[in-house]
């Protein structure tokens, strides 16, 4: 069992469906004997009640930037000064777009803005909210800026799509946020690429040589390297693989395209070989 005695986490809740799945993830940080205070935002609390989070975190929930009690104390700050980390469960697209552009118009926008925490969002969208380049662009520079995502996962969403968007589960959020506090961070700063996989050389428009490389361990590796706070360019071949958090793929098919993407990687970073490269040559 993860123990965050004394950690102190403010749980940030944005407008979506999912919203109702961070109850049971403050229930589970608050097993593990963690500080948690909850910021609402106006669309979630659609979604899920200050009652009941309040008696779920046992600590009043906080909804507005204009609260005058609160900004007596000038609530927004000493939230922000206050966390050992930030989390977003669910975290919007329209919050994750506001975040990327520095907005402060609410109160846990003003929170991430002013904070020194880290921040980890748990996105959750439609799959094809996630897909557009805009949101795509928007975790990217997110992730240049140490910012963490944790999912989302694949599977049937509420409007009935299937693809990616959907917000991890409440017990692999806990778990990342678990790993964060106790890795060891000894590799901030290091710039990392790693190869995984097959590549695929086309005999004829039908037909292609490739081999059984599954990619387990070069992504195994970039998740180990990404957890110890490097940034992961992971450059896969053909693998039917989840990427794991925080960490840039790039997917390749031949084996020239990923010795192509090496190289441009190589002049700056460390470079793994954990790929099963094949080619044909005449």
């Amino acid at each position: 069992m993860f123990n965050l005695e004394n950690k102190r986490i403010v749980v940030g809740i944005t407008g979506g469906i999912a919203a109702y799945k961070t109850i049971e993830l403050i229930r589970l940080l608050r097993k593990a004997q963690a500080q948690v205070r909850v910021v609402l935002t106006p669309a979630a609390a659609e979604f899920v009640t200050p009652l009941t989070l309040q008696a779920i975190s046992g600590n009043a929930v906080a909804q507005s930037l204009l609260d005058p009690q609160a900004e007596l104390a000038m609530g927004h700050i000493e939230l922000a000064k206050w966390a050992d980390a930030v989390l977003i469960a669910p975290a919007s697209a329209d919050f994750i777009a506001r975040l990327t552009v520095g907005m402060a118009n609410d109160l846990l926008s003003t929170i991430c803005l002013a904070t020194n925490a880290p921040i980890l969002l748990a996105p959750a969208m439609n799959q094809q909210m996630y897909r557009q380049t805009i949101t795509q662009q928007n975790l990217t520079a997110l992730l240049s800026r140490g910012i963490q995502t944790i999912g989302p996962n694949s599977g049937e969403q509420a409007c009935g799509d299937v693809g990616a968007g959907r917000m991890s589960e409440p017990s692999e959020i806990f778990t990342a946020l678990c790993h964060h506090f106790s890795t060891q961070q000894d590799l901030v700063g290091l710039n990392v690429a790693i190869t995984a996989g097959p590549t695929r050389e086309a005999i004829d428009p039908v037909r292609y040589i490739s081999n059984h490389s599954s990619g387990k361990m070069g992504v195994a590796i970039a998740d180990a390297f990404v957890k110890r706070g490097a940034n992961v360019t992971l450059i896969a071949g053909p693998v039917n693989l989840a990427t794991p958090n925080n960490v840039n793929r790039v997917d390749v098919t031949s084996t020239q395209e990923m010795w192509q993407t090496a190289l441009e990687s190589a002049v700056k970073i460390i470079f793994l070989l954990a790929a099963r490269p094949w080619q044909i040559t005449v």
